[in-house]
């Protein structure tokens, strides 16, 4: 009999299920949801919400539809693993009803309680007790629900994570875990605990917070009803959550000291692992909590994200053709013009306020465009170098920090799946690239296996992942992509000015 395992991965673009054969480690049959990327709401400016029941419709569909190509057998799913979009609150009042729309990671709203707070509070006391700004984070959001909906807030049974009200929704149970916690900054490094200061501070009552649970561990089993809609068995158990960039980390094996991961979704990320509880004073990079981060072996999940990344380049796609080029076809074009775009620039933080900016919302800039010589391949170019320098203004951060970056892993996915992506991230960031076939779904099923004890540890977790390329930078492409950032980070100094 086969022993199997499902793996979810909640985003804001699309939800996606993957049936794990436990023992090949190799994949089933995935399916992902809708075919068009999800609605994000912006009531106003600078917010982004979505409806978590829509991600429930959306694993609904996708559990059925892999349940019935699988032809999953009586007894052979084992346990389930959710990875979910980090950062996003939402609220459910007692008999488990939704109050309001998720308030998402990329809704800007909250900075400026963030901020406030990290005056307030000071950063001797923010920066080795929280180790980031409470920022734009899931607390400051829901200190910004208290102030702006008190009715609503007055409500809430418990808030939680996007992942945590997906496991709800399996088993009947609120739970969440350390990183979870820890990714919303309701966590003290210090005290290895829930952050009373902050938690005082924003007048939250701690009650209204889900009990952590260990990453890895039995966290509910799925109901008779939820059972009979999904077409598995009820019992199953949820043995695994956590958000999706440690989730990323973890799905490419980047459990130790000086490991790194990386992503180019609707987001661009770098991940990388620390034994130490480093951060950047200015909280432009965040430390969490790693899934496998234990008080007596401490791992630390070190993060950089660009809010800008792949949704400029299905921005690009929209206004170029949309449903009429293909992203395939929008490399090619891209590859047709030199390294640097013949001067254009992009400056691609049109998606809320950037971290790496000191939670600013510069918007997206395209600058030094020539009518007589730029044309879609150019802007096309750009954006992708444009991303990249993001990327690497906030690589180079970590690198202060003194995280060790010379290999970075990634799934090739995304925009992992451009050759002009690649060529760009290797030689600008002078990295080595190993490319997987993997994906946070994948991630998600093999964690599931750890917690509900089907492997014994995370190497027999990954004896099934495949590495498809190493890549390596080139002499003379590094310098003509230092060359592209050097531009890049002039044309960003006029934006900030």
């Amino acid at each position: 009999m086969r022993r199997l395992l499902i793996g979810y991965d909640i985003g804001s673009s699309s939800v996606k299920a993957t049936l794990l054969d436990a023992d090949s480690g190799k994949v089933v049959v995935s399916e992902g949801l809708p075919k068009i990327e999800m609605t994000i709401d912006a009531p106003q400016k600078d917010w982004a919400e979505q409806d978590p029941m829509m991600w429930w419709k959306y694993i609904v569909e996708t559990t059925q539809a892999i349940v019935k190509n699988g032809h999953i057998q009586k007894g052979e799913l084992k346990a389930i693993g959710i990875s979910y979009q980090m950062h996003g609150l939402v609220l459910v009042d007692k008999n488990q009803e939704v109050i309001r729309p998720s308030i998402i990671w990329c809704d800007s709203r909250a900075v400026e309680i963030g901020n406030k707070a990290f005056q307030e509070l000071g950063a001797d006391f923010c920066l080795p007790h929280l180790l980031n700004s409470p920022g734009n984070f899931t607390a400051s959001k829901l200190k910004w629900v208290k102030e702006n909906e008190p009715e609503k807030y007055a409500r809430i049974h418990k808030a939680m994570l996007p992942g945590d009200f997906v496991a709800m929704q399996l088993t009947g149970e609120i739970l969440t875990s350390e990183t979870g916690l820890s990714e919303g900054i309701f966590w003290d490094f210090k005290a290895n605990g829930l952050s009373q200061n902050l938690l005082d501070h924003y007048g939250i009552d701690a009650s209204i917070l889900a009990k952590a649970v260990p990453s890895f561990s039995e966290q509910g089993k799925v109901t008779e009803k939820v059972a009979a809609l999904l077409g598995i068995e009820a019992g199953v158990p949820v043995t695994y959550r956590s958000g999706d960039q440690p989730n990323n980390a973890f799905s490419l094996n980047v459990l130790e000291e000086g490991e790194l991961a990386t992503t180019a979704g609707t987001s661009g990320t770098v991940y990388g692992v620390s034994t130490q509880a480093v951060y950047d004073p200015k909280s432009r990079v965040n430390t969490f909590v790693h899934v496998n981060h234990r008080q007596e072996n401490p791992r630390y999940g070190v993060l950089l994200c660009v809010n800008g990344t792949g949704i400029l380049n299905s921005w690009l796609k929209k206004i170029l053709g949309g449903e009429s080029i293909s992203y395939e076809e929008m490399n090619v074009l891209a590859s047709e013009v030199p390294v640097g775009a013949e001067g254009l620039n992009f400056i691609p933080f049109g998606n809320g306020a950037e971290r790496i900016m000191e939670n600013k919302g510069l918007g997206a800039h395209l600058s030094g465009l020539n009518l007589l010589k730029h044309d879609k391949r150019h802007v096309l170019r750009a954006g992708q170098e444009g991303i990249v320098s993001a990327l690497t203004y906030g690589f180079n951060i970590m690198k202060e920090m003194g995280m060790n970056m010379k290999t970075v892993k990634a799934g090739r996915a995304n925009m992992f799946l451009s050759p002009l992506f690649r060529q760009a991230f290797i030689n600008m960031n002078q990295v080595s690239l190993e490319l997987y076939d993997t994906d946070g779904a994948q991630g998600a099923a093999r964690g599931a296996g750890i917690g509900a004890g089907i492997y014994a540890s995370p190497k027999e977790a990954f004896g099934g992942l495949e590495k498809l390329a190493s890549l390596d930078p080139e002499p003379k492409l590094v310098a003509q992509y230092a060359e592209v950032y050097a531009n890049w980070l002039s044309a960003l100094e006029k934006v900030r000015s």
